[in-house]
């Protein structure tokens, strides 16, 4: 049995990187580091589950992925839909909801029909949310949240002066899901991508140079072991960071001994 780390993440991002990379190194076509890029997607969404991780948001397909050469992107659409479709009837059992963001209407009639078929007959999920990013694209999405915000402020529906952090955030793709609490990133590399630049701002960043399709259940755990030893104050004291979980705890046994 697996031994889990006190202190878990409620939402873990992650970027899948490293796919070609590892192909590479076997002497293998890039599309077969696509195969097991999507071997290892599933492999980290069942141990999620299985590990009572509420959200899970992997970085798919960035808005900067179109500019691949055409043959991989059709195949990485391909394999979405066959994932989709095969994830579908589990995620049901498993009680998974899907949630997709970014800019939808750009993916492919198939890979789209797919994933707003998958995210209707999965809405009533309560077990864990998996959440792809699709054409997604940091930067895009904040100018988008700016524009419809600008479009509320000139037909009247919004005073400016209301404008405030809850009424930008309900205008970006992510809307009402909670900030990712830890973000992984494989395959080396130590940059964010494009990737939520607006809600990693208090995320604890987990860097490891294994390429996506090498990263399973172990490291997984490693990454939750290194996210349970982090302190996370927010900007304030340690001092302060303790007496706030000590009082929650006092707060939470208080609640358990009223309905003994």
């Amino acid at each position: 049995m697996t031994e889990l780390p006190d202190k878990l993440p409620r939402h873990i991002a992650i970027i899948m990187d490293g796919n070609g990379r590892w192909a590479r190194g076997r002497g293998l076509p890039r599309l077969e580091g696509h195969r097991a890029g999507f071997k290892a997607a599933q492999t980290v969404v069942d141990c999620c589950l299985e590990w009572h991780i509420p959200l899970v948001t992997l970085f798919a397909f960035s808005t900067e992925n179109w500019k691949r050469p055409q043959k991989e992107v059709d195949f990485l659409m391909s394999n979405l839909s066959r994932f989709l479709r095969e994830r579908r009837k589990e995620s049901l059992k498993k009680n998974v909801s899907f949630r997709a963001i970014g800019a939808l209407d750009e993916l492919p009639a198939r890979a789209r029909d797919e994933l707003l078929k998958t995210i209707e007959q999965t809405r009533n999920g309560t077990g864990m949310t998996l959440n792809l990013a699709l054409s997604y694209g940091s930067h895009q999405e904040i100018l988008r949240a700016v524009r419809a915000i600008a479009h509320q402020v000139r037909s009247g529906d919004l005073d400016p002066d209301q404008i405030d952090e809850q009424t930008f955030r309900r205008n970006l793709y992510t809307g009402d899901l909670p900030d990712p609490d830890l973000l992984i990133r494989t395959g080396c590399e130590k940059r964010l991508s494009n990737f939520l630049l607006y809600q990693l701002w208090y995320c604890e960043l987990y860097f490891t140079d294994a390429f996506w399709p090498d990263f399973g259940r172990e490291q997984l755990l490693e990454a939750l072991r290194e996210f349970a030893r982090r302190q996370r104050r927010f900007g304030g004291l340690e001092e302060d960071h303790a007496k706030a979980a000590g009082e929650a705890s006092a707060a939470a046994n208080a609640g358990k001994n009223e309905h003994v």
